[in-house]
């Protein structure tokens, strides 16, 4: 006989999540996190089971860049949620919307040292010292406000993790808490700029001869205003990791996320007027230590704080960027669009400039990127790792049509994100081939993230560029006079340890083999692994 379940603060928050359109969390079951899983299956929220609670974060991540919703998070108390505390550092410093949700010590147990499972000194403290903020309920109401909060932090500000503490105790009490307290609400929109500064951005960018645009991450849900601004005023657009397919990077004005070249940079910092849409200019985006544009600077970001922040501005322009750039556009009146013959030859001309500039700082990992970036389908999601292929190569060379297609963490630049990222993709995503490639010493990161893969019965191919361990750090240690020493690793047979995972296996030694493999694994579906070993990959058929 089935009894009625339930209704705990557990069920409230996840009821809570489910109206917000939270239709798949992850994380691990734990002993004291069952009451966040008892009300899934009702809810119609599909639990996504990593086998490592960073994993599951990274895994977050990439799902929540595909459909613009946060990334949920849910761990047992103690060693679950400190797992994946290096997620939450990754959305924060890439500012993206997350919510951390895990139990802890009953009402009155704090700091109770007394011997408990899983105990822990201060967890909400740990945690609070990563994300945006950090908050300990004791009532269901609370629990259920909380994650109100967290939606309206997301819809009206900088977007950044968020964790939320629910003691044991009131994690398993039942209540009464009405469902009109657990129904989604609606946030004041983000601000457009003062209409005076948006007439004053206006007239410069009329005057401007050699204006360009560059786009950070906070441009991201504004495409279309910021393609329909570039052609109105014939600027370039340049564009930084995070916002890579702004504008899509076959579009004649676009440059690409070339920011960290320094062929790139000089498109920003030698426009006569630069519109700067998101973006704090972070040394971690910009591979130097300040952008130093020469001519007149408008920014454009959802908070003051940021209008100044690593560069002037002679023009700070504070609200929502697709608002913002719609109105800019506007003020800019019903003249005909500049003509784009100029601009398109210097984009043209800035576009061979990366290319030679990336081929003389890595030439085999640009020449092994091209030849990858070939074989790769057109509207494929590509996840990345912070490893040489990627940063050297990949970044700098596939071009892309959409936001989000090629998820990566360029500030928190860790280890261990591109496989599950390219699952939650995947997961978000169904219509689209989801790939992710990286070198051999991050997959090892995550590589227990295979079986999540396989489990959860998704398609992702895993191409992985095998240089013999971190290549980065032992060019960093010779480079500094050190012998090389922990940077040379053995490898293990990549093929077999994916067949033995219930995937497949496949080995690529030249740009017509790996062509076919990645066709191959396309069509075959599953836990796919490409293995490149780089030192004997014959790039000359992508020549």
């Amino acid at each position: 006989m089935q009894t009625t379940p339930k209704r705990t603060t557990g069920w409230v928050v996840m009821e809570t999540l489910r109206g917000y359109g939270i239709d798949t969390v992850f994380g691990i079951p734990g002993t004291h996190n069952l009451e966040f899983y008892r009300p899934l299956g009702a809810l119609g929220i599909r639990p996504v089971t990593a086998r490592h609670e960073q994993g599951a974060g990274y895994g977050s991540d990439g799902w929540s860049l595909q459909t613009g919703l946060p990334g949920v998070v849910v761990t047992t108390s103690g060693p679950g949620l400190l797992n994946a505390l290096s997620a939450a550092g990754t959305a924060y410093c890439e500012s993206r919307p997350m919510i951390l949700i895990a139990p802890g010590p009953a009402i009155g147990a704090e700091f109770a040292d007394v011997g408990t499972l899983h105990e822990t000194k201060d967890q909400l403290s740990a945690a609070s010292a990563i994300v945006e903020w950090g908050r300990r309920v004791t009532s269901a109401d609370e629990a259920v406000t909380a994650i109100h909060d967290a939606f309206e932090l997301f819809a009206t500000t900088r977007p950044r993790p968020v964790y939320i503490e629910v003691p044991l105790d009131v994690l398993e009490q039942e209540t009464e808490l009405a469902a009109a307290a657990t129904a989604p609400r609606s946030f004041a929109p983000a601000p457009t700029a003062d209409t005076a500064l948006i007439a004053q951005a206006a007239t410069l960018l009329t005057a401007a001869q050699r204006p360009a645009i560059l786009a950070g991450g906070g441009s991201r849900q504004a495409s279309a205003a910021l393609r329909a601004l570039a052609e109105r005023i014939g600027a370039p657009v340049v564009t930084t990791l995070n916002a890579k397919g702004v504008l899509d990077e076959h579009h004649p004005l676009s440059v690409g996320s070339a920011l960290r070249l320094a062929a790139g940079r000089s498109v920003a910092q030698d426009a006569d007027v630069l519109l700067i849409v998101g973006s704090k200019l972070g040394e971690a985006e910009l591979w130097v230590s300040e952008l130093a544009a020469t001519g007149k600077v408008i920014r454009i970001d959802l908070l003051e704080s940021q209008i100044t922040k690593n560069h002037r501005a002679d023009i700070g322009l504070v609200g929502d960027a697709a608002a913002t750039l719609t109105a800019l556009t506007a003020a800019l009146g019903e003249g005909e669009p500049r003509d784009l013959a100029g601009a398109v030859g210097a984009v043209s001309q800035a576009r061979a400039a990366v290319r030679a500039e990336s081929l003389e700082l890595s030439e085999s990992n640009t020449r092994l990127a091209e030849v990858i970036a070939a074989a790769l389908p057109e509207d494929a999601i590509v996840t990345t790792d912070s490893s040489q292929i990627a940063y050297w190569g990949l970044l700098n060379t596939l071009r892309v049509s959409t936001p989000n297609s090629t998820p990566y963490m360029a500030t928190y630049a860790t280890l261990g994100y591109g496989l599950p990222a390219a699952l939650g993709a995947r997961i978000a995503a169904p219509e689209r081939p989801a790939f992710t490639v990286l070198g051999d010493g991050a997959l090892m990161f995550s590589m227990n993230e295979f079986i999540t893969v396989v489990e959860q019965r998704e398609d992702v191919t895993v191409i992985v560029v095998d240089n013999g361990g971190y290549a980065e750090i032992k060019q960093n240690e010779l480079d500094a006079g050190i012998a090389p020493v922990g940077v040379d690793l053995v490898q293990p047979n990549w093929s077999a340890v994916a067949d033995a995972f219930g995937g497949t296996g496949r080995r690529a030694t030249t740009a017509s083999e790996l062509s076919d493999a990645v066709t191959a694994a396309v069509a075959a579906g599953g836990l796919q692994l490409i293995h490149i070993d780089q030192a004997t990959f014959d790039v000359a058929q992508g020549e």
